[in-house]
């Protein structure tokens, strides 16, 4: 129990390290999934945290590979060859967690696990294929464990369920005003949102007198077999379509391990895969079809994603009383496959924790990372086209994350 307490702090600023580490992971993730509050000693324990990140994606040397479907030097996005791409979010998480006797703990959350925000504008050669998109999420999870002895430290069970919303839009220019029979701007508006329903399974072994613990953890994917929109064109032709479609979102596995490797000193370490796959050319049709395919879509979203990698190793350590620090570096592999902007990320983060007293943690830390560079176009994958209408590049462009975090037991 006294290394359980000595190490406490150093694993304070070390879960606050790999939480913003992984905020600019691959695909549409921003917060993931996390259940390291679960892990807390405390019979009660609250914890709110709030990240930012602000990636610099910038795209250069962009070409309209048909000019005949909606730009051109008299309308919305004949202009630059150059755009700012990405925006900067924010991430928020909450939680708290109770024991029930001295085997059972439940933690209840709420994250944003998945988010997008690209804003290239509409006066580049590309705002046929996009002039802002956003898509948004809200994950409510309730997540319980049984631990036992078993040799010198515990296993724990892990089990839990989570609801998901997400929601979102797309914009982009479908003919630029000035054209014939277009009433308005030329811009086109895809309004999405659905819902669904997710698990989680896991294990974990601990030896707290050595801060040792490692965590295997399952979270499924969410059927969003219900999602709901409108294509509206009303500033094109005056039709406001609506629509519907589906999809899953990805599901993920995470090994996680950490141990006390000297005094005051830990390691720990993480790898992620998520299913990104599963996000490939997603079609939405008008409402009344039968059966909804690419076929017969009214629009849909190119993301011809690939699985996601995510490898994080770093090493913490416990000043004095109050003060702890961490320090770690990670890998994301890119899910993009000659489509998109999603290359690879390496990022390299730091964090501090303060204890004023035994029930308060404040925990602040910081990230600085590299988005590599690439060029995205014209692709074919699984037989299916992508990027048809515009081809750009990009260079190594530079990411940053800022993370605060509070604690509180009982």
């Amino acid at each position: 129990m006294t290394r359980k307490i000595v190490f406490k702090g150093i694993l304070a600023a070390a879960t606050l390290v790999t939480l913003h580490s992984g905020a600019q992971a691959g695909g549409l993730e921003r917060g993931g999934y996390n259940i390291d509050l679960l892990f807390d000693p405390s019979t009660v324990a609250i914890e709110s945290t709030t990240t930012y990140v602000a990636p610099q994606r910038k795209l250069k040397n962009a070409r309209d590979n048909n000019p005949l479907d909606g730009t051109g030097s008299n309308g919305i996005g004949g202009g630059s060859t150059t755009a700012d791409d990405t925006e900067g979010y924010w991430a928020p998480r909450i939680g708290i967690k109770g024991a029930i006797g001295d085997s059972v703990d439940c933690m209840f959350d709420y994250s944003q696990p998945w988010g997008a925000h690209a804003k290239p504008g509409r006066n580049w050669v590309g705002a046929n294929n996009n002039t802002e998109t956003k898509i948004e999420s809200d994950n409510y999870a309730a997540t319980c464990s049984y631990r036992f002895d078993v040799g010198p430290g515990q296993l724990r069970l892990i089990g839990g369920a989570f609801y998901q919303e997400v929601s979102g839009f797309k914009e982009r220019l479908v003919a630029p005003a000035g054209f014939s029979g277009v009433l308005g701007n030329g811009i086109g508006r895809l309004d999405l949102e659905g819902n669904g329903w997710g698990w989680r399974t896991g294990v974990a072994y601990e030896i707290p007198e050595y801060a040792l613990r490692a965590s295997l953890v399952y979270n499924s994917e969410v059927n969003l077999d219900n999602i709901t929109g409108t294509v509206n064109l009303s500033q094109v032709n005056g039709a406001v379509i609506p629509v519907y479609g589906s999809q899953k979102t990805p599901d993920s596995l995470e090994l996680k391990l950490q141990s006390g490797i000297a005094p005051d000193w830990l390691a720990f370490g993480s790898v992620k895969w998520t299913d990104w796959s599963q996000l490939q050319k997603i079609p939405f049709c008008a409402v009344g079809t039968s059966s909804c395919s690419l076929s017969n879509a009214v629009t849909s979203l190119e993301l011809g994603y690939r699985d996601g990698w995510t490898i994080t190793g770093g090493i913490g350590h416990k000043f004095n009383e109050q003060w702890s620090g961490a320090v770690s570096i990670t890998w994301d592999r890119g899910t993009s496959q000659g489509f998109g902007t999603q290359t690879d990320t390496w990022l390299l983060g730091a964090g501090v924790g303060y204890q004023p007293s035994k029930n308060v943690e404040i925990r602040l830390s910081g990230a600085i990372g590299i988005l590599t560079g690439g060029s995205s176009g014209s692709v074919t994958l699984d037989g299916v086209s992508y990027g048809g209408d515009v081809s750009y590049s990009f260079k190594d462009d530079l990411v940053a994350a800022v993370s605060t975090s509070l604690k509180v037991r009982f």
